[in-house]
């Protein structure tokens, strides 16, 4: 008897909940319809208050949100660009539920506004596949910061100063002042020689002086030049072993090499680098009795 009467109340509910045809609509009585009216109009007025206050609360809470993630981005000095990407995204996150959330208490359905936009989303990424693997770059060098504005990179082949990073390519300054834009994605992907993340430098050069010349008395006197330039580091500092070096390395054709290495501070890697060449070239023979050589060879006639 009871699952008779459960029974007759699940068809009865099911009655109602069915879709309304002109058919019933025509053989409804005036009184009826009116009835049927009013009740729809208090039910979407019902859920249309409802989504109102629920647009209004998220809203609310959307800011909230916002305003925290902001603070967040403020206290942790995140790059300015990054930080205005993140807040668009989350805020255009946020309101895109919001919005289906809305639409569904409405009566409405989101299931075929979902599948458009995913479609439309796929159809675009597919378009933008570049242009999303440079943004996606952008993002992973403004988090994990490899460089920073200011630094000297070396990367896809070109050198120079970072001037600016944006969210799609970083510019880089050269040395003879030209202004080359490269993509992020491989530039997140690629190798990267950043010059100026170390404080010190190790500057290498090759002095050759000709056979016969004393290449000790010649080594001394390069390593008293390297401890008359103030900035040559002369001990160990910041951890690293700094004493100069000059050593014999080569028994070339023509010419003995001698390498000879120093640690200077990053920034003045290319001045102590031609300054130093400039006074081997001015004073080694002089004060050590050597000669620069020259390729040349011996030919032996005989008869």
């Amino acid at each position: 008897m009871i699952q008779a009467e459960e029974l007759t109340d699940s068809v009865s509910s099911a009655a109602k909940e069915a879709p309304v045809t002109l058919a019933d609509i025509k053989s409804m009585s005036l009184s009826d319809l009116l009835d049927k009216v009013i009740g729809d109009l208090i039910h979407f007025a019902i859920s249309l208050a409802v989504a109102i206050a629920i647009f209004y609360a998220g809203r609310f809470i959307i800011n909230k949100l916002y305003t925290f993630v902001q603070n967040i981005c403020t206290k942790r000095n995140i790059e300015a660009s990054l930080s205005t990407f993140i807040l668009s995204f989350v805020r255009i996150v946020l309101y895109f539920i919001l919005i289906v959330t809305v639409i569904g208490i409405l009566g409405i359905p989101t299931s075929s506004f979902l599948a458009l936009f995913a479609s439309a989303g796929v159809a675009i990424g597919m378009a933008l596949s570049g242009t999303l693997q440079n943004f996606a770059g952008g993002v992973l060098i403004l988090l994990l910061k490899p460089f920073k504005v200011g630094d000297t990179i070396e990367a896809q082949g070109f050198t120079g100063t970072v001037k600016k990073i944006e969210i799609f390519n970083t510019m880089l300054t050269t040395p003879d002042n030209k202004s080359i834009i490269i993509p992020n994605g491989g530039l997140s992907t690629g190798a990267v020689n950043n010059y100026t993340t170390q404080s010190y430098r190790r500057v290498d050069w090759t002095v050759s002086i000709s056979y016969g010349d004393d290449f000790t008395k010649a080594r001394d006197v390069l390593l008293e030049m390297l401890a008359e330039d103030s900035r040559v580091i002369q001990d160990v500092q910041g951890g690293v072993t700094a004493a100069p070096m000059a050593r014999l390395a080569k028994l070339n054709d023509s010419s003995i090499d001698l390498t000879v290495r120093a640690w200077v501070a990053s920034p003045d890697y290319w001045n102590v680098f031609f300054d130093f060449n400039e006074k081997v070239y001015a004073q080694l023979p002089d004060r050590a009795g050597v000669s620069f050589p020259f390729p040349q060879l011996d030919v032996h006639v005989t008869r």
